[in-house]
């Protein structure tokens, strides 16, 4: 009994300062990220090319899985909000609801499982194929910095889409619940915006971009990280693939809890 607790107490340390070596390694990522970003900006050559080309790249993959999470979504989101309100008589709130939980919630967590999801793995794969390949040893034997040639630019770029996801999720999500909310439940097309325009504030989409560029940055940070520390060949690889999308979906909701509550101790919502 003895032997097996301390044989446990063994594993926990371990897990716990394995954890606390990949936070610093981490930490150490993002540090080496930011200065050779903005080293590059200023000096005038950093990889825009590349960053161009990852953009559209993982804009291209996750636009559509966008739009067709955005309309269930925007649906679902309308028919319950509406049937709840509707019992007791409040039909003209509707859009308020439905707009807050869309903008404040839906949109944003939509856009963090995106990018963890497809972009992590993506960017995982990408790396940690390199790495396994030893292209980026042979990069720094010819003078090329890895993180500033393939990690930074990905940084980047999953930074500019993220936004630009939030944004298709919110458009589409919204006009779904439009329609949902005249043909099921009445309500005019003005009265639903009108209820809208009465409880939204700006900070409602700020914090939403808040929280894209937030889960964007851990994706950087996590799927460029397991990428760089890929080995064992590709089952090697693709360990490091399911490590990266499953750290980086649970950060970014866990971030993304944190920002909503300072959100509602800051910012609560108030009637225009």
């Amino acid at each position: 009994m003895r032997a097996a607790a301390l044989y446990r107490l063994y594993q926990f340390a371990a897990i716990f300062t394995r954890s606390l070596a990949t936070i610093g390694r981490s930490v150490l990522l993002a540090r080496s990220i930011i200065v050779w970003t903005v080293r590059g900006i200023v000096k005038g050559n950093f990889a825009v090319g590349e960053t161009i080309t990852q953009a559209v790249t993982l804009l291209r993959v996750t636009t559509l899985p966008a739009i067709l999470v955005a309309i269930p979504f925007g649906a679902v989101v309308s028919v319950q909000v509406g049937a709840l309100v509707d019992t007791v008589g409040a039909n003209s709130l509707v859009g308020a609801a439905s707009g807050i939980g869309i903008i404040r919630q839906g949109a944003p967590l939509a856009t963090g499982v995106l990018l963890g999801g497809v972009c992590a793995s993506a960017i995982a794969a990408d790396l940690g194929s390199r790495t396994v390949r030893e292209e980026l040893q042979a990069m720094q034997v010819m003078g090329v910095d890895p993180i500033a040639r393939l990690i930074a630019p990905r940084m980047l770029a999953l930074m500019i889409i993220a936004p630009m996801l939030l944004v298709a999720i919110v458009a589409v999500a919204m006009l779904i619940a439009l329609t949902v909310s005249v043909w099921q439940f009445g309500l005019s097309s003005g009265g639903f915006w009108s209820s809208f325009g009465a409880f939204s504030a700006p900070s409602d989409l700020a914090f939403a971009v808040l929280k894209a560029e937030t889960g964007a940055m851990i994706v950087g940070l996590v799927a460029g990280l397991r990428g760089l520390e890929a080995s064992g060949g590709p089952r090697g690889v693709a360990d490091g693939v399911n490590s990266s999308v499953v750290l980086s979906i649970t950060l970014i909701f866990l971030s993304f809890l944190g920002l909503t509550q300072i959100q509602t101790m800051f910012f609560p919502s108030q009637v225009a």
